[in-house]
């Protein structure tokens, strides 16, 4: 008998179990079922669908790791501040689709935008420029980069300085402290 012949003389439940197991091994780099038989379901795995997630809105304050919150003014001034109740710091987190987002101010109405070359800036119409990837880092923090835009091949992440002016997003890198942000509740 080869390799799974002895299968084919067992219990229905060992076989099933057989099939399960030979399932779970090719997700792991093994064969899936024994040659000539027909289950295409054991074979065959559908990708992943995250629909759910796109259009998804959630309001948030964006606490810098440099202790400012981001703040977009009725000018469309980007810059951050250390008052927790100002109204101009409330954004709304909208998901154009999986691990990309808009983010809006919900007072002043502008969006969040980064330009070709780095600058952060608030627009009242959506466009490109306005989408940024969200990335939950290890620290528990978020990152933002311009999606649309790279400098120099690496991405350009929102950051704000330890003034709370906004970087310069060719200048920014993960690592750096200025570029974490957590989106603490509205309360």
């Amino acid at each position: 008998m080869g390799r799974w012949g002895a299968a084919a003389s067992c219990s229905p439940w060992l076989r099933l179990a057989l099939l399960l197991l030979a399932g779970w091994a090719q997700g792991h780099g093994a064969p899936a079922a024994p040659p000539g038989s027909n289950h295409s379901w054991v074979t065959s795995r559908r990708p992943q669908i995250y629909g759910h997630l796109e259009g998804d809105v959630r309001y948030r304050r964006l606490y810098s790791s440099t202790h400012f919150f981001l703040h977009i003014d009725s000018n469309g001034k980007v810059e951050g501040t250390r008052c927790k109740d100002c109204p101009n710091s409330i954004v709304e987190i909208r998901s154009v689709r999986v691990g990309v987002v808009a983010i809006k101010s919900v007072h002043t109405g502008f969006y969040l935008a980064m330009n070709k070359k780095g600058k952060v800036y608030g627009l009242k119409e959506y466009n490109p420029n306005c989408k940024f990837t969200e990335r939950m880092e290890e620290n528990g923090y978020n990152t933002y980069a311009a999606a649309h835009w790279r400098h120099k091949g690496r991405p350009m992440f929102l950051a704000l300085n330890g003034k709370g002016r906004p970087r310069q997003g060719g200048k920014t890198r993960r690592q750096h402290l200025s570029t974490h942000f957590l989106p603490l509740l509205v309360s």
